[in-house]
């Protein structure tokens, strides 16, 4: 299989990538990992199953250029932008390429789908970014592109991967997760594209679960 993920530098693209390599389940995976600055990732430049691209999200014809031969594409960012370039990109790139699956990465509180006093902190703290990040998931939808949209938790950096998932129509369940938990749900659906597909899921720790506040 060959893995495109874009924002490569990210500190949850990092662990897919450290896995990818590391894990003997993911040997037949090779990757190409598109950055604004591909010196952040020097350190794998000499990996033979990794190609290292110069890639902004913006640029059309750049993110064309690194679907090129990709089986799926793992977006580690969030879509901020009320235009939605960097997603309306990625599918079109994904369509003309011939790419089968999409993963994006996205906010929590798409669907009004947090309860709680949690869920109206959160809403204040993220709605700003929250059009975009609905339009960009409703792109997704309508691509005729198989593809999941990851609702994210607010993040913490415990090494503990422990996670509960929500489907689209369902509360939230949780308030915080760990970067890893999320890097593995994106290596649970490389390992099997339809785990997941075309649907838009909430990933947290369920032990967070009722807390006002995020746990860092």
């Amino acid at each position: 299989m060959n893995l495109l993920i874009l924002a490569a530098g990210g500190q949850i693209a990092r662990i897919v990538e450290r896995r990818v390599l590391d894990e003997q389940q993911f040997d037949n995976v090779e990757l190409t990992l598109g950055l604004r600055k591909s010196k952040r990732l020097s350190q794998l430049q000499d990996n033979p199953r990794v190609n290292i691209l110069e890639v902004d999200l913006h640029d059309a014809q750049q993110v064309a250029q690194a679907m090129e031969g990709q089986d799926m594409v793992f977006v580690a960012v969030v879509d901020h932008d009320a235009k939605n370039t960097a997603t309306r990109n990625v599918i079109a790139a994904a369509r003309n390429q011939g790419v089968k699956r999409i993963i994006s990465t996205s906010l929590l509180g798409l669907y009004d789908e947090v309860p709680g006093e949690f869920g109206r902190w959160n809403h204040r703290m993220v709605d700003s970014g929250l059009p975009a990040s609905i339009q960009a998931d409703r792109l997704l939808q309508e691509s005729g592109i198989d593809y999941t949209t990851l609702r994210l938790p607010w993040l913490n950096d415990r090494d503990e991967v422990k996670y509960s998932i929500t489907r689209k129509g369902e509360p939230f369940v949780g308030v915080s997760g760990s970067r890893q938990s999320i890097a593995d749900v994106v290596l649970h659906i490389v390992a099997d594209p339809s785990f997941a597909n075309n649907d838009s899921i909430g990933i947290a720790d369920p032990d967070t679960q009722g807390l006002d506040r995020p746990v860092y």
